[in-house]
């Protein structure tokens, strides 16, 4: 039996509340810890008619912790004004209308109730005579059915079911009195009444409401809203938002806050369709709803000039965002698509990203969703002029982003705890005569009255505050909510431009004079600016290596595209020829690391032969230029001979090998893709015949299942500084490694045989005498390109076996 249920009784009344029913009460007797009251017939004189409201009613609208300046601006726009009573509770007085308009027009509130008496109640009998006395016959008809619910904080009496029992046999016996009657059947409408104690003060209300405010007449599939429908249009009306201005919502799901928004921009009550517990009273007249709602019809606007977007990977929940939209009757207004969030954009300007983003509090480490989180400030620099409002419960939202929130605010959805993180971006020039956008929210959580409760103010977080000198003549901020750069970066810019244009000059001559059309142009020169720029013919590739700065992700992303635009304009390169990557250092991942797949290859020529270069997928395109003069040095020493390429890469060196004449190559990697990549360098310069083979192994593995006899006159030995293929369990590492990798060598070399062997490790402690070989020397001066400014970019050996 649930709290408060009331059922009649042909010799008196069923009190219960909960699992303590009281007994059977008596019609002219109460239970003994109570005084007795006066019998039924001393109150002949009481009215027999149907109660009537009062002119004016004190009403409360509840919401959700920290809603409360939300709700207290909506009731202002409907003529009412709220002053905030406690957390969750805004009081204000209307006329009985009030209560059809309030609940078809709030947006944010939970639920809207009539406060019926306020007083003290620091014991039972407190609690029943003040209850008791009260006058029921305004608000309850006799046939009433009146339920009761309770709730107690910090107060003396703590037995909620106990409050409920007391509360209902004192309005029984109130209404019992002013109705002159024994019987109250309760066969009529339904009056839900709250008992309320907070700190020994009861407040005493009905529920006008019924079912919560958030249930919209749109939502048929409840179980895919991933946002109560309340907060969302809560979150719309906190931001700068207005129906002039482009929204998307990328985390749409099944649609609530881009519906939701449809409804504000068209002035659409959100309660129209759905029916309240106050509809059925007899003590509230039919014509004040049909009234209401006849308001609320005309005042509805027409569909909006730009759609809403809202966009999401989930197919089904999409689905269903379409039909809720239809059955909102915003379908003109919005429009679902399915996208990725990584795929954000819109020419639009001055427009607000409003969204919840999706996020699992398991407590385990979700790699998707970290990697998701990380992009958000990649993806929305790209709406420079936009605004950005963002409502996650992710404990550290603002360190991802890299940036603190211009305001913050604690909300709940449901139970969960969230932040509404409010990224503000320049503010939109106004014409003259144009209209004024519609102050957020979150610019002015004063009360209308100009004072501040307690329950409001610290509930805002403002991160920063314009002085007062500029509040008096604000001047436009161009600055975007995420990537803004300051000056410094665009004189870092110039510093690039001068470098890279003094840098082009020095080296015009190199595809004149040597045939070199793929070379380096600058190297870390200036030390703010640790960038790598390699010149692929009429292509640019520009690696960033990490440095400590003080830009946030944002910021460093479009600071890396200023200094690539900075580089192709100097250089006379179009945008679309110009690649930008980043290299970190490596620890424990591969050699060649993948970064995209959008497979931009072109062809290169260097020293008169054809390489083909990936400059969009890898860290590395396919061609090493530090190795160039390495290259040529295999040519010229290669004809006649068998040549043995370990770790091929692309094959590089084999092309220049069978260029230079050599008799047979043999090509080694453990990669597919780079054993076919390596065949289509060596076939686009003519070296298809079967004298050149490809082995698809690791270098060791082959040393080891080769047979163990002289066999080659040339070899090529570029090893990583270390290796964890994804096929072994193994780490190699070339300092541990290079003995046992050379001297595996040198039994398959032919007397005087020549090793080139070459590492990229710096560190590298090379011991001679370790190796079984005739003559050991170091030729790094003499292989490293003389555009390079680094000198020790790789080391290089020429190893020859004994005759």
């Amino acid at each position: 039996m649930p709290w408060g249920f009331f059922m009649p009784s042909p010799i008196g009344v069923v009190l219960a509340a909960g699992p303590h029913p009281f007994a059977i009460l008596p019609s002219c007797d109460i239970v003994n810890d109570y005084p007795r009251r006066r019998p039924v017939d001393a109150l002949s004189t009481s009215r027999e008619a149907a109660a009537s409201m009062p002119d004016s009613l004190d009403l409360i609208a509840t919401c959700a912790f920290g809603l409360e300046a939300v709700v207290r601006r909506e009731l202002a726009d409907l003529g009412y004004v709220g002053k905030v009573i406690t957390p969750g509770r805004i009081l204000f007085t209307g006329p009985p209308e009030a209560i059809c308009r309030t609940n078809l027009w709030l947006r944010a509130a939970d639920r809207v109730l009539v406060r019926l008496a306020t007083f003290e109640a620091g014991d039972f009998d407190a609690l029943f005579d003040q209850t008791r006395d009260l006058p029921w016959s305004q608000w309850l008809p006799k046939d009433a059915c009146f339920p009761v619910s309770g709730k107690s904080h910090n107060s003396q009496l703590e037995s909620v079911p106990a409050i409920q029992r007391t509360v209902k046999k004192a309005a029984v016996l109130g209404m019992q009195r002013e109705y002159g009657t024994e019987l109250l059947d309760e066969s009529g409408a339904q009056y839900k009444l709250e008992a309320s104690l907070i700190k020994d003060q009861m407040t005493l209300t009905l529920d006008t409401t019924g079912p919560g405010l958030h249930k919209r007449h749109y939502c048929e599939r409840p179980g895919l809203v991933q946002i109560k429908e309340t907060l969302a249009a809560a979150l719309v009306m906190l931001s700068f938002w207005n129906r002039d201005r482009p929204m998307v919502d990328p985390f749409c799901g099944s649609g609530t806050i881009v519906i939701e928004a449809a409804m504000i921009g068209r002035r659409m009550a959100p309660g129209l369709g759905r029916s309240f517990s106050a509809q059925q009273w007899p003590t509230l007249s039919q014509a004040l709803w049909e009234r209401a709602t006849d308001e609320a019809l005309q005042l509805r606007l027409p569909e909006l000039e730009g759609r809403i977007i809202g966009t999401d990977v989930d197919g089904r929940a999409l689905a269903a965002a379409r039909e809720n939209a239809h059955l909102a009757d915003v379908e003109g207004s919005v429009h679902f698509q399915t996208k990725s969030f990584d795929s954000l954009s819109s020419p639009k300007q001055y427009g607000c990203v409003i969204t919840h983003t999706p996020y699992e509090m398991s407590g385990r480490r979700n790699p998707e969703q970290d990697a998701l989180y990380r992009s958000i400030p990649l993806v929305l620099r790209r709406l420079t002029t936009w605004s950005h409002y963002v409502l996650t419960p992710h404990p550290r939202f603002e360190q991802i982003v890299g940036r603190k929130a211009d305001r913050r605010r604690k909300l709940y959805n449901a139970r969960t705890e969230c932040t509404y993180y409010q990224f503000h971006g320049p503010k939109r020039p106004r014409n003259e005569g144009e209209p004024r956008d519609r102050v957020a929210e979150s610019e002015a959580d004063e009360n209308l009255d100009g004072s501040e409760t307690p329950a409001e103010s610290g509930e805002v977080t403002p991160v920063s505050k314009a002085p007062p000198a500029a509040a008096a003549k604000p001047k436009p901020d161009l600055a975007p909510a995420f990537g803004h750069l300051d000056a410094k970066a665009h004189e870092q810019a110039a510093l690039f431009r001068t470098r890279l244009t003094k840098r082009a000059r020095h080296l015009r001559r190199l595809p004149t004079r040597q045939g070199v059309t793929c070379f380096r142009l600058y190297e870390r020169d200036i030390p703010e600016i640790p960038l790598v720029v390699d010149r692929y013919g009429d292509h640019l590739h520009i690696n960033e290596y990490e440095r400590p700065h003080d830009r946030d992700p944002a910021q460093h992303a479009n600071w890396l595209d200023l200094m690539a635009q900075t580089a192709s304009d100097t250089l006379e390169i179009p945008k679309g020829q110009t690649f930008l990557k980043r290299r970190s250092r490596q620890s424990g991942s591969s050699q060649h690391e993948h970064v995209a797949s959008e497979q931009y290859e072109t062809e290169v020529v260097e020293a008169g032969l054809r390489f083909v270069v990936n400059l969009s997928d890898y860290v590395d395109t396919g061609l090493f230029l530090d190795h160039r003069l390495t290259r040529g040095m295999v040519r010229a020493e290669a004809e006649g001979k068998s040549m043995l390429n370990l770790f091929a890469y692309t094959g590089s060196f084999s092309v220049y090998a069978a260029a230079g004449g050599a008799s047979r190559t043999t090509t080694v990697d453990w990669s597919n893709t780079y054993l076919d990549w390596a065949r289509r360098n060596m076939a686009l310069n003519g070296f298809n015949g079967l004298e050149h083979k490809y082995h698809r192994d690791s270098a060791i593995e082959f040393l080891a299942n080769h047979a163990r006899k002289p066999t080659y006159d040339l070899a090529v030995v570029d090893p990583p500084t270390f290796s964890n293929s994804k096929r072994t369990d193994d780490v190699w590492e070339v300092q541990h490694g290079y003995v046992e990798l050379l001297n595996a060598v040198l039994p398959l070399m032919n007397p005087g045989g020549v090793i080139y062997f070459s590492s990229n490790f710096r560190r590298l402690k090379f011991d001679p005498e370790a190796i079984d070989a005739t003559e050991i020397r170091e030729i790094s001066a003499q292989t490293v390109p003389p555009e390079y400014r680094n000198r020790r970019i790789h080391r290089c050996w020429r190893i020859v076996k004994q005759a």
